[in-house]
């Protein structure tokens, strides 16, 4: 028997999943695909996404769909931004309001630490939120503005 209401969260994931496994976030891998590419302007590691990063989000994804159906070799490729200064600010709010000592204090090394442990944490939130909103990022190209090989411009 049927459920009065459809719960998208007994659905969602288990499609999710198969899509990722059969790579259909992935471009065409048809030589002669013109290409078709949107890096997206990476969300800063400082918390959740909001209403404007999904709209952002959405935007995107039905343009690269779009794209993907049209036969290109459409790539989106997913990442978030260190937002150095916003971060910074982030964790010392958060050390300050647990009663731990500055980043002065702790010394850059300790502090460093731990801002590299609330990206973990901050960025996975990210990720998983542009997941659930069904984004059809390609996934195994992700990239962080800190990654090795990408800041050396910089």
């Amino acid at each position: 028997m049927l459920d009065k209401t459809f719960d998208p969260k007994a659905v969602e994931p288990r499609l999710y999943a198969a899509w990722e496994a059969s790579g259909a976030f992935k471009p065409s891998e048809d030589p002669n695909a013109e290409p078709f590419v949107i890096v997206i302007p990476p969300p800063n590691v400082t918390g959740s996404l909001h209403i404007g990063h999904a709209l952002n989000n959405t935007l995107q994804d039905v343009l690269t769909r779009f794209h993907r159906m049209r036969g290109k070799a459409a790539l989106w490729l997913p990442g978030t931004d260190h937002a150095g200064i916003a971060t910074q600010m982030v964790v010392e709010r958060q050390l300050a309001a647990a009663g731990n000592v500055g980043r002065r204090e702790m010394g850059r090394e300790a502090f460093v630490e731990k801002i590299w442990e609330w990206k973990a944490e901050s960025g996975g939130t990210i990720v998983n939120q542009l997941r659930r909103l069904g984004a059809s990022c390609d996934w195994s190209r992700e990239r962080f503005t800190l990654d090795e090989g990408l800041s050396a411009a910089v």
